[in-house]
């Protein structure tokens, strides 16, 4: 009998049965998927670790969530960079000084940020907002409003508007601001997107890193819980559950289901030693059909494991299109309609006295890896304070 079955081999679901096994807990974990590290997985194809979900790039600000992860792998010093690809025209991400010299021609921050207020200024203008005098600003009611209020309307236009309608399948101002309200712009020539103190890429792949989490834990896979019979067998083989899939899938979708956009990868092998020259570049226009193409060879500086430069590379286009049950979900549309069915559904979960819900799905929200990992170490800290 296993002290806690947990449902998902991603990086909640490893956190969590690593912490409980080294608490002397008695562990089995499933997933549905053939393969561990969930939406983190890589897979080595020509030497080349391939992030077949997505690009994911390991950054946080919190110490011990750094010292944590680097217990299970080394990481590079990688630091993302990624470009924007405008009908041929590039720009520098995050939006920095050397996006606005390319896009205006300035060269001071005071230059770029006079550009900014007076483009803010004119669409406020336009709009027809009556602006407080006591404080010069307005309050954003949409992802549009939100974002020409901190870049402009050019940058807005070129770098925003049609990425974002490909990314979210509607308009920019049937949007909520928050999407955007955390967008990077410096006034200073900084590429470096995330701006966290620690940073990298798990050298050798993350799949290899989710391993190291679960070394010595009974683990079985092709296993979908959600099969009634299989849910059946499995929930009288363990004292607990700790459920990391889609919560409302968890429920048969009784009370409807929860939105997401969904992702559709296009990957390609091709006999070149360089695609595009950078890890991940955005087309932001909204003729082009793909977000953006990740060449992953970048990601490890175009070499492999023995430090010999590759050969060829490998290059993902990346498709996001409205998602539909059964398919794989990735950001959640997270506005007030599917906030208050989450929090339905999340009362149908904590009325289960030995179910314990967790991680991006199970939570409803777009987590980065180190806000995932704090998640799953809160969790296990409040289970394992628990009297037995």
């Amino acid at each position: 009998m296993y002290d806690y079955l947990i449902v998902g081999a991603g990086i909640f679901g490893a956190v969590c049965a690593r912490e409980l096994t080294d608490a002397g807990r008695k562990v089995l974990v499933i997933d549905k998927r053939d393969h561990i590290a969930g939406n983190i997985y890589t897979e080595c194809i020509k030497g080349i670790q391939v992030h077949k979900y997505g690009a994911h790039i390991f950054h946080t600000n919190n110490r011990d969530v750094w010292d944590y992860i680097n217990r299970f792998a080394e990481f590079n010093r990688y630091t993302n960079s990624p470009i924007a690809n405008y009908k041929g025209e590039l720009y520098s991400l995050p939006f920095n000084m050397y996006t606005f010299n390319k896009m205006w021609g300035v060269i001071t921050p005071d230059q770029a940020e006079e550009m900014i207020s007076s483009q803010r200024a004119a669409y406020i203008e336009k709009l027809q907002i009556s602006v407080p005098s006591s404080s010069g600003s307005f309050t954003p009611r949409n992802l549009e409003e939100q974002a020409i209020s901190l870049v402009g309307t050019d940058i807005y236009e070129k770098l925003i508007k049609g990425y974002t309608r490909k990314q979210w399948g509607r308009p920019c101002n049937e949007l909520p601001a928050s999407i955007i309200r955390r967008l990077p712009v410096r006034l200073t020539y900084d590429n470096n997107y995330f701006n966290a103190r620690y940073q990298g890429i798990a050298i050798g792949g993350f799949t290899d890193m989710i391993g190291r989490m679960l070394d010595g834990i009974d683990i079985r896979l092709n296993t979908d819980y959600l099969d009634p019979k299989i849910r059946e067998h499995l929930d009288q083989e363990a004292h607990a559950v700790i459920y990391t899939g889609a919560i409302d899938a968890l429920f048969d979708y009784k009370l409807g289901n929860l939105e997401y956009r969904s992702l559709r990868f296009e990957e390609e092998l091709l006999e070149t030693p360089n695609y595009q020259g950078n890890a991940v570049v955005n087309y932001t226009d909204e003729e082009t059909p793909y977000t953006r193409i990740v060449e992953h060879k970048w990601f490890e500086f175009g070499k492999d494991s023995e430090g010999n430069d590759i050969p060829v590379t490998v290059i993902s286009r990346e498709y996001s299109h409205e998602w539909k049950p059964g398919e794989e979900s990735y950001y959640p549309i997270g506005d007030e309609k599917n906030l208050k069915l989450y929090e339905e559904y999340r009362k149908m979960a904590d009325a289960l006295p030995t179910l314990y819900v967790g991680g991006r799905l199970g939570e409803y929200k777009y987590y980065d890896m180190d806000v995932t990992i704090e998640r799953a170490l809160e969790l296990i800290d409040d289970l394992l304070r628990r009297p037995s």
